[in-house]
């Protein structure tokens, strides 16, 4: 096929311990998936109604390189979160054969450009400006669920130049893994290469130019880089 213009790189994640790239498709995030977080953000829990959303595919920032502070805020935050990539997908997926969808696990930041997010909050506005920017969704290499099960409890944390800012357990998701796959599919046709970011605990705070980050999902994956 002939395209007017250079076609684009199909962005990709690395899968640990493997040559071959993950090729992303699509990045979609739940939001006030721990309650202490949606607690700490003013909101409240409700199984009914799970929030999403999404960010651009070149959104990600891959193998521990840095990640550019956008334009547009003064006030970038850092959530940290468990992210799962598909290797399948559909509609109406079943809770119970969600996870044969699941390739592997990885960990990854949602950053937020917070005062833009609040802003449209309080306008009954979309997040997109807040959530949906270059560099928005560091992520670390992948881990496959062939090789590491699926795992229901792993300890999440992140750290700050040294000082650690955010921490909990993915067993104190409001919605599993498996839920928010089954969730999600009724919205969307979900498809191989999908990224799902699961949602962050409490503890969101400002980044700032030059500060170093280290994300863990314990036993599974590591991420580390620098705002700058």
């Amino acid at each position: 096929m002939e395209f007017m213009i250079p076609a684009l790189t199909v962005p990709s994640v690395p899968v640990h311990g493997h040559g071959a790239r993950f090729p992303v498709h699509r990045i979609y995030c739940i939001g006030r998936n721990y309650a202490e977080h949606a607690k700490e953000m003013g909101a409240s829990v409700d199984r009914g109604n799970p929030t999403f959303f999404s960010k651009p595919a070149d959104a990600i920032v891959t193998d521990d390189a840095d990640a550019r502070y956008p334009g547009m805020t003064s006030n970038l935050h850092h959530e940290v979160e468990m992210v799962l990539a598909l290797r399948g997908g559909g509609r109406d997926i079943p809770v119970g054969h969600a996870l044969e969808t699941v390739f592997g696990y990885a960990v990854g930041l949602d950053l937020t450009r917070r005062d833009l997010q609040s802003a449209a909050k309080a306008a009954g506005m979309p997040w997109d400006t807040g959530k949906g920017f270059d560099d928005s969704a560091p992520v670390s290499a992948i881990r496959p669920a062939a090789e590491i099960g699926h795992p229901s409890s792993a300890h999440l944390s992140l750290e700050v130049d040294g000082v650690l800012r955010q921490q909990a357990d993915i067993a104190q998701m409001v919605f599993s893994p498996a839920e928010i796959v089954a969730e999600l599919s009724r919205y969307y046709e979900l498809k191989a290469g999908d990224l799902i970011f699961t949602g962050t605990p409490a503890g969101v705070a400002p980044l700032v130019r030059g500060n170093r980050f280290v994300a863990r999902l314990e036993g599974i994956a590591e991420l580390s880089g620098r705002i700058v």
